[in-house]
């Protein structure tokens, strides 16, 4: 689940490792963005998409939003396990600093700066030169699908990437859908070695590892859901690598 299209990342990395699995998309796009939101608001969203995916008795959750993990997660796994695993979305700051070097966190406004993250820099930051990078408008212009509006909030932070930055983090999943605009963005003052870390990979192993019966088989479905109603996926979702990865199989 998530706000909106930004889980098309993390679909599509479990569609990478189980062609089979039958995926359920739950989100709520009219009520984004959720950045602005307060943390019982964000928690009544995340809670209303993940009840609407949970009646559809999944083996496993993914909550493929930051703002959502960040605010809401512990309700979250309170009222779902052990009956069902939920699998929370964490910035990838622990791998992203191991190495040390200039790490940028691109991150949403809400995000960046905030107590959560600020615990991760200081738990897993390491040695690393990191620098917290906010977008403003970058989640919102990649759900709508807003060419100019991507182009412009990935130059505003491009422009506040220290030079010399050897790692990126994307600590939105909206962002890992426009990956390689933002490293062509960056790549002119970053570090030839320039590498990014996004989470979907890791969420999506960490949700297979955690469903109760692997050797259990799909159909390779696909079953989108807004504000718990059946629905399509977004025209817009065909614009990203990922949502094309995913349009040939939906039922």
């Amino acid at each position: 689940m998530d706000s909106g299209i930004g889980l098309l990342a993390a679909a599509a990395a479990v569609r990478k490792l189980r062609p089979d699995a039958d995926l359920v998309l739950s989100s709520n796009p009219a009520s984004m963005p959720w950045g602005p939101l307060t943390p019982a608001e964000v928690t009544e969203l995340a809670l209303g998409c993940c009840r609407a995916a949970a009646a559809l008795e999944p083996d496993a959750l993914v909550i493929a939003c930051n703002t959502a993990s960040v605010h809401a997660l512990d309700t979250l796994r309170a009222e779902l396990e052990p009956g069902l695993p939920v699998i929370g979305t964490v910035p990838a700051i622990k791998p992203a600093a191991a190495a040390g070097g200039r790490v940028a966190i691109w991150a949403t406004p809400a995000t960046t700066g905030s107590a959560y993250q600020r615990g991760l820099i200081r738990d897993f930051g390491g040695t690393a030169d990191i620098t917290e990078v906010a977008c403003p408008g970058l989640a919102d212009a990649v759900e709508h699908g807003d060419d100019d509006a991507i182009t412009a909030a990935i130059a505003d932070a491009a422009a506040r990437t220290p030079e010399g930055t050897d790692t990126i983090v994307l600590g939105c999943t909206h962002y890992e859908l426009v990956a390689d605009r933002i490293r062509a963005a960056v790549a002119p003052t970053a570090s030839p070695a320039l590498s990014f870390h996004g989470s979907a990979d890791a969420v999506a192993a960490q949700a297979l590892r955690r469903v109760a019966d692997p050797a259990r088989t799909g159909a390779a479905t696909l079953t989108v859901l807004h504000a718990g109603i059946p629905a399509t996926l977004p025209t817009t979702a065909t614009l990203y690598p990922q949502g094309l990865t995913l349009t040939p199989v939906i039922a």
